[in-house]
């Protein structure tokens, strides 16, 4: 299953660049998350492999990510014009997932993140999951990309959210 989503956050690019790469800031937008605790390596560096834990309602999702593109590797002064590249794999009982995101200039202060999102399936419960729900994967896609604008943009946090 693939499929792409995108959206315009209205702040520059290096600073849109420094918040997703910030560890510190994880919890704020990126709703559900219990843990993300790095087994090698550095935080956001290729290479690095992370244990990831999840909540949704009652059902908790556990998952190992490998950092596997980040160009470029200082979110510092990126040049104008460059596209940043941040790719990941994420590895979980019955599947596999890669998601490579694209951070651009949409304007002196807009960024464009484009997400680009790939989902393998090896258990039967996560085959009928993907068969019978394929648009709850990019639903859940657009609502963290949503988060994080909301984060970036006012300061709200998921946390604090009451839906």
């Amino acid at each position: 299953m693939k499929y792409t989503v995108s959206i315009e956050v209205a702040q520059p690019r290096e600073r849109v660049v420094r918040l997703l790469s910030d560890p510190a800031h994880l919890p704020m937008w990126l709703r559900g998350l219990v843990l993300h605790e790095p087994l090698s390596g550095v935080h956001g560096e290729v290479g690095t492999t992370s244990r990831v834990v999840m909540r949704t309602g009652k059902r908790t999702f556990e998952a190992t990510e490998t950092i596997t593109r980040r160009e470029p590797a200082d979110p510092h002064g990126i040049p104008a014009g460059s596209v940043v590249h941040f790719d990941r794999e994420i590895v979980a009982e019955g599947m596999w997932s890669v998601t490579r995101d694209r951070l651009t200039e949409a304007g002196a202060h807009t960024t464009l993140w484009v997400s680009e999102n790939e989902y393998r399936f090896s258990s039967l419960p996560m085959r009928l999951v993907g068969l019978l729900m394929p648009g709850a994967f990019r639903r859940q896609s657009l609502q963290h990309m949503r988060d994080f604008k909301a984060f970036a943009e006012e300061g709200r946090d998921v946390r604090e959210a009451r839906d």
